[in-house]
């Protein structure tokens, strides 16, 4: 019997394989041809694994009840929604360390977490660590501060 788990997955290895099939129509440049990571290489790593999950989900066992949605709280999940919101527009005037971490405490209080201890340790070393990734292993340009505190 297709419950809508089923019917999600199906719908889901549907659009998984017709990514797939759109992606070998990026076009390439000459010297990309033989390369090992090429403008085709992440969708069709998303397309083998959308379809992997899907293919998962079609074959277990049961069908499993939908869940109900009276015990979910729609008060924090419209303010995530918010936050994300609030913190694309403010990347730019803030900087990714300040932006990034007002929104990751801000995302842990709607979730919940109260103790600040707990919160700062588990942001400010994540946004320092991710940025250092991405500008001196990576060579992604980032904006850390906010214009007034450029030197």
């Amino acid at each position: 019997m297709l419950s809508r788990d089923r019917v999600g997955a199906l719908l889901m290895l549907a659009f998984s394989l017709g990514y797939g099939a759109l992606s070998f129509r990026i076009p390439l440049l000459p010297f990309q041809a033989e390369a090992a990571f090429t403008a085709r290489t992440m969708p069709q790593a998303l397309t083998v694994l959308g379809a992997v999950l899907s293919l998962v989900l079609l074959l277990k066992p049961g069908g499993g009840a939908f869940p109900s949605s009276s015990k979910f709280r729609w008060g924090g999940a419209a303010l995530l929604c918010a936050l994300m919101i609030f913190y694309g527009l403010g990347v730019r005037p803030l900087g990714f360390l300040i932006s990034t971490s007002l929104f990751l405490i801000g995302g842990f209080v709607i979730l919940g977490e109260r103790r600040l201890w707990l919160i700062l340790a588990a942001s400010l070393p994540l946004v320092i660590l991710f940025w250092a990734l991405m500008t001196q292993v990576l060579g992604v340009f980032i904006e850390p501060w906010p214009e007034f505190l450029r030197g």
